[in-house]
């Protein structure tokens, strides 16, 4: 079976080494040969699609307050790199098609999470695939995620790209969640999965992908149980 994406994916672009679900991320990503990256996307309060993943602006950037209370020129007033080092201050919160079009041109995979953040479904998934179809963006080279499924069933509803269904735990219901959406994928917190859930997902015919994968000792004990990749913040550390 080919792999959907490859063995090592970057998670959030190359979290330990430049701020995440930034465009310098995106470039650091491709520096380091990586052939995929995963990246997160939500709305603001003006419906603007960027590339984000909490729910507030404190972690990731000088700003403070709830992403769905900023418009898309606030947005770009704030500095989201200078938090994780002084090398990347200035660095801004790409917009996805910002995103869309360095990845293409990288000739890079995409696993685009779908994060609601409590921003309305309908509109982000719209905004999604608009940006998707205006980018002209490779099916080959995307795969969709996210741990909303009432999203992925939207998505599904509106688009054939593939999809991946997310978990922070395997859940009994795993399978019937997964051909609901038309998955291809499982992907699950690495430190939860069991060895008998791997077998399930495998059996089952599904790939399984892994998040996040920072140690070589987890690496290799969920190599033994065949997953087929691994998201990590570190690739450069994994061997």
């Amino acid at each position: 079976m080919n792999l959907l994406m490859s063995e090592m994916i970057g998670h959030r672009g190359v979290a330990s080494l430049a701020p995440e679900n930034t465009l310098a991320g995106i470039r650091t990503a491709a520096e380091l040969g990586l052939e995929w990256v995963e990246l997160d996307v939500t709305l603001l309060g003006d419906g603007a699609a960027v590339m984000f993943h909490d729910p507030r602006l404190n972690r990731t950037t000088n700003g403070r307050g709830h992403l769905k209370k900023q418009t898309l020129i606030s947005l770009k007033s704030l500095d989201a790199g200078s938090w994780h080092s002084e090398q990347w201050r200035g660095e801004k919160v790409p917009e996805l098609d910002e995103a869309l079009s360095l990845i293409k041109a990288l000739g890079l995979g995409l696993n685009l999470e779908l994060k609601p953040n409590r921003c309305d479904l309908h509109r982000l998934v719209d905004q999604v695939i608009t940006a998707l179809e205006q980018a002209d963006f490779p099916v080959e080279k995307l795969l969709v995620s996210s741990f909303n499924h009432k999203a992925l069933v939207l998505f599904r509803g509106r688009c054939e790209h593939q999809i991946g269904c997310l978990f922070e735990t395997l859940p009994r219901n795993w399978c019937h969640k997964a051909q609901m959406v038309g998955a291809v994928s499982i992907h699950v917190n690495a430190e939860k999965l069991t060895e008998a859930g791997a077998k399930a997902v495998k059996a089952g015919g599904y790939q399984l992908y892994c998040y996040t994968v920072n140690d070589t000792q987890l690496l290799s004990r969920l190599k033994s149980w065949q997953v087929d990749g691994v998201f990590s913040d570190c690739p450069q550390d994994l061997k």
